[in-house]
């Protein structure tokens, strides 16, 4: 019978990695090539991070993350970390001397995502190293690239935070999956405080993974107590060292979306009563889960009491954004109000990790291996959960359903191959592996006949292509300098493409400049005329047909934007010529 535990084992497995690795990245970027040519950023949060990482490049303070091109001259508050920004800058200035200054900037944005999915493939295939068998590596490996909204975030020129935050997740799980426990606490504490350290987005993953290790440690304190007090001690010195290197100067209040104060102290105090509670004489795990519920209801007894304003959401922006803007953003939509399609092709891996490692959990009961598989289990479960409330956990998700999918495959796969049947062990295990892995969920739906677009859809989705490519807006950019008045989601290209700055960008620090945006293509003419004016723009830049645009013309069917694209005249607004066929329409505003 086929056993892949009586393998022998692989040697040198982490140059056979680092090969994987290489491999992928350049298909990636022979897939991306032309992307990269042209500078095609995916997203809004892409093109202000380069944006970001230039006006460092050009001498911005290190603790001043305001970007000064959007709503000046004040400049947007972004809530972000420069711990990001690092290889980028890296990449970007080692380029230089060979390709130029436009290009290192290209190349730069296609091939930093690449490094996060390095440290993040190597955190996960050590993980189900850790769990299965020395070879499973292989098997992790092929599935890691099978998490399609995981490797949506790796992709070359997908160079927002959510790469390094799911890198550092892959580590958690490592950690806690280690048999060092000492080793493993420290992993996932120092993990976890550079996953903050960039941003929020992952802490309920993180806390979930926190309270796992403290589970153990109730389940069995002889043998997890190094691992709690390693993970207490990195946890506290890591988000202090954090806060002190990163922490910008509006992030140094009492803020609730960042590494704040609010956060920093929260985890300190967090770590420090974890560390504290493991040199209590608690003898049983009945006393020791009373301990740990304790430490909880004063953790979030004092964190109700001293930060009230941190309970809602941790944006806190008005109820008029949350309205118009927030509650519009497809991704922070729980997955049951996605598309059937969606909601397969995000849920079907992690499913399968569910499934997976409730079994091996099932299965390691009694051995040394159980601890480690039952808490991965609590995460996995916890984590497919986390989808149901916002579908940008998908990600994480995803990567935490890695080894329990290779766990099913590891165990089922040699009984099918070892099958009498030729259907059995042929198609039997190709559609296994399938299931499993996510990819023939995803298939179906990809293939799945939807209603075909009509003429108004095909219009949208050739204006969100063209719009913001490089040959649309090179007209723009031969403009004099100026302060330009246009869609929200379209600031940060213009910036990020052109010398020109802008009025606003999807940031929710900065509500009252996305209202005035909002405001004026809502509201009347006069109130648009008066808005431009005080924000200081001299012209007007709309796409027709782009997403945004749909929203005010449904919206405010007699509003400014709607009056504007039935090409009603207004005189202050006097056209600017464009080349034949630009997607744009342009206009210069007049006192």
């Amino acid at each position: 019978m086929t056993d892949f535990d009586a393998l022998p084992e692989i040697k040198h497995w982490r140059r056979w990695l680092l090969l994987v690795w290489l491999v992928a990245a350049c298909l990636m970027v022979w897939y991306r090539w032309a992307g990269i040519h042209w500078y095609s950023l995916p997203d809004t949060d892409d093109n202000m991070r380069m944006a970001q990482v230039r006006a460092l490049l050009n001498g911005q303070g290190w603790y001043d993350l305001r970007q000064y091109k959007l709503n000046p001259p004040a400049g947007f508050n972004i809530h972000w970390s420069r711990l990001v920004d690092l290889p980028i800058a890296g990449l970007e200035l080692m380029l230089r001397p060979f390709l130029g200054y436009w290009a290192a900037d290209r190349w730069a944005a296609g091939l930093a995502p690449l490094i996060p999915m390095g440290v993040a493939l190597a955190g996960i295939t050590t993980a189900a190293r850790r769990l299965i068998a020395p070879n499973a590596w292989v098997v992790a490996a092929a599935l890691y690239f099978c998490c399609g909204s995981t490797m949506l975030m790796m992709m070359p020129l997908r160079v927002d935070h959510h790469g390094w935050q799911l890198a550092m997740l892959a580590w958690t799980l490592a950690g806690l999956a280690d048999p060092n426990g000492r080793r493993g606490g420290a992993a996932m504490g120092l993990s976890s405080a550079i996953s903050l350290t960039i941003g929020l987005e992952l802490l309920p993953f993180l806390a979930v993974s926190g309270a796992a290790a403290a589970l153990r440690w109730m389940w069995d304190a002889d043998e997890e107590t190094p691992r709690l007090r390693g993970y207490a001690l990195t946890l506290a010195a890591g988000c202090a060292l954090g806060y002190i290197l990163f922490a910008t100067y509006d992030n140094r209040v009492w803020r609730c979306d960042v590494l704040s104060p609010v956060w920093l102290s929260t985890m300190v105090s967090a770590a420090t009563l974890a560390f504290l509670v493991t040199y209590l004489p608690l003898r049983t795990p009945l006393f020791r889960l009373v301990a740990l519920g304790v430490v909880g209801a004063v953790l979030a007894g004092g964190f109700a009491k001293a930060f009230p304003q941190c309970l809602g959401a941790p944006e806190q922006i008005s109820p008029e954004l949350y309205s118009s803007w927030f509650s519009h953003v497809r991704e922070a939509k729980p997955l049951y109000a996605q598309s059937w399609t969606t909601a397969l092709t995000v849920a079907a891996l992690p499913v399968a990790g569910v499934i997976g490692s409730l079994f091996a959990a099932r299965r390691a009961w009694g051995s040394r291996t159980f601890p480690a598989w039952a808490t991965v289990a609590f995460v996995s479960v916890l984590s497919l959960l986390l989808c149901f409330w916002q579908t940008r956990n998908g990600p994480g998700a995803q990567l935490i359903a890695v080894p329990g999918a290779a766990a099913l495959i590891w165990t089922f796969v040699p009984f099918l191959i070892d099958s009498t049947n030729v259907a059995t062990r042929v198609i039997g295990t190709v559609a296994f592996v399938l299931v499993v892995s996510g990819l023939g969920p995803s298939w179906i739906a990809d293939r799945w006949p939807g209603d075909p677009p009509n003429a108004r859809i095909k219009a949208i989705n050739r204006a969100n292509a063209r719009c913001p490519t490089l040959p649309a807006l090179r007209p723009i950019a031969a403009l004099p300098t100026t302060t330009i008045f246009t869609f929200v989601d379209l600031g940060p290209r213009l910036i990020n493409t052109t010398h020109h700055k802008a009025v606003a960008g999807p940031y929710h620090r900065n509500g009252d400049a996305i209202l005035d945006v909002h405001h004026a293509f809502d509201g009347a003419p006069d109130q648009a005329h008066a808005i431009m004016l005080r924000h200081g723009a001299t012209l007007l830049l709309t796409c027709p047909n782009l997403n945004e645009s749909t929203v005010y013309r449904a919206r405010s069917p007699n509003g400014f934007y709607s009056r504007l694209a039935r090409n009603e005249k207004f005189a202050w607004l006097t056209p600017v010529p464009l080349p034949t066929g630009s997607p744009y329409l342009l206009w210069r505003i007049s006192r």
